[in-house]
């Protein structure tokens, strides 16, 4: 069987500062992210011939090859789902490369995010497309925002596993720890108390305004090449071990509330069975993990999801320590969505390339190989990363 594992190797990452407003087009963010991934890795942009991104995106490839110098393009192609989308772009520039249909493809994403456009705000206006169509039939029952779906599928969480509003706060202190010695994050140098976000107000029951990420502009990006080209570039190549898509049997973007278990967790776990099976590993083989967290409480089941702990054994994992460097499984040490910013998770993947080279502020010790995860509650995606 035809595998992409350990056969491409993420080369070079670019990011622009992370802001409530850049002052600049989402266009030259994208530019900006890969001029700096491109210098990172020590490749020319005109050696660029595929290109990866969001279909949310809003940056043509073709202009930004035009920009940075790119002669042909040969790949070029898009992932659905938003947030869930995340690793596809990985996926789809691993599996080029593999086939030989690509030799160096850039995976990007650029927003403004806050200062443009805000996804927190009510859903409305949308063009009928069929995922539209469903939002709509749950607009009606007031489930108009990204927290107010997501906030049902933890509420019946929390009812099936006795986790508490408390429990939450754990992460979201966590996370915001973590970002206020990271010089990147946008919260920088304000870190949080459990008071704090307990006395944050309620966004979405039984979400509270810290319990969700942030809106934020900025861009990142990826320079994927083949193991072998990479083991000869600039920078300590971080080998895609594998990498999968997840969408089960029921799935509805944002709105699987017609299933047996409502929480954001089959499609994870659909995810998980692919990436163990490619990689040969299992969750006791992972020094460390970004675990994706649009809203904080879903980061516990998505551990659960991804075979750290048992179902409903999140909340006790969290609060005994294990997400702590130090502890069982430090996550998101850049201080997630919460606390960095939100690109659609990609700043979470650039955070999993620096703990691999060992450059990352809050290093992890020694880590070798990683999860990373997208969006839950929607079809989604995530990957295993490694180095030698």
């Amino acid at each position: 069987m035809t595998t992409i594992s350990n056969k491409t190797a993420i080369a070079g990452y670019g990011a622009t500062e992370f802001s409530k407003n850049s002052g600049r087009s989402e266009l030259r963010l994208a530019v900006e992210a890969t001029l700096g991934a491109l210098a990172d890795a020590g490749i020319d942009p005109s050696e660029v011939d595929g290109m990866s991104t969001f279909s949310m995106d809003n940056n043509s490839e073709q202009e930004i090859a035009r920009a940075i110098g790119a002669k042909d393009l040969k790949f070029f192609t898009r992932i659905p789902q938003g947030g869930g989308g995340t690793l596809g772009p990985v996926q789809q520039a691993a599996m080029a490369i593999t086939t030989g249909i690509a030799d160096v493809v850039v995976v990007y994403r650029a927003m403004n995010e806050r200062s443009e456009y805000r996804f927190g705000q009510p859903m409305h206006s949308l063009p009928p497309t069929s995922d539209n169509v469903i939002f709509a039939y749950h607009g009606a029952a007031g489930l108009m925002t990204p927290a107010a779906m997501i906030g049902l599928m933890m509420r019946r969480y929390m009812h099936e596993t006795g986790a508490t509003s408390l429990d939450f706060a754990n992460y979201a202190v966590l996370a915001r720890k973590y970002a206020s010695t990271n010089p990147n994050a946008f919260y920088y140098g304000k870190p949080i108390t459990v008071e704090d976000h307990q006395n944050s107000r309620m966004v979405a029951d039984p979400l509270h305004l810290l319990d969700c990420c942030q809106e934020s502009d900025g861009g990142v990006a990826l320079v994927i090449v083949s193991a072998e080209r990479a083991r000869d570039l600039r920078q300590k190549p971080v080998y895609i071990r594998a990498a999968a898509q997840g969408s089960p049997k029921g799935t509805v973007s944002l709105g699987g509330f017609y299933k047996d278990n409502i929480w954001p967790f089959d499609e994870c776990a659909a995810a998980a069975r692919q990436l163990y099976a490619q990689s040969g590993m299992s969750p006791q083989d992972l020094d460390a993990a970004i675990i994706y967290d649009h809203f904080g409480p879903s980061v516990f089941p998505g551990l659960e999801a991804y075979g750290f702990c048992k179902k409903g054994e999140a909340k006790d994992f969290v609060k005994d320590g294990h997400l702590e460097i130090g502890g069982k499984l430090p996550i998101n040490m850049h201080g997630g969505q919460l606390g960095e910013a939100y690109i659609h998770g990609m700043n979470g993947v650039a955070e999993a390339v620096r703990q691999l080279r060992g450059t990352a502020v809050n290093q992890v010790p020694g880590a070798r190989n990683m999860l990373v995860t997208a969006g839950s509650g929607l079809p989604t995606s995530s990957a295993i990363l490694g180095v030698d």
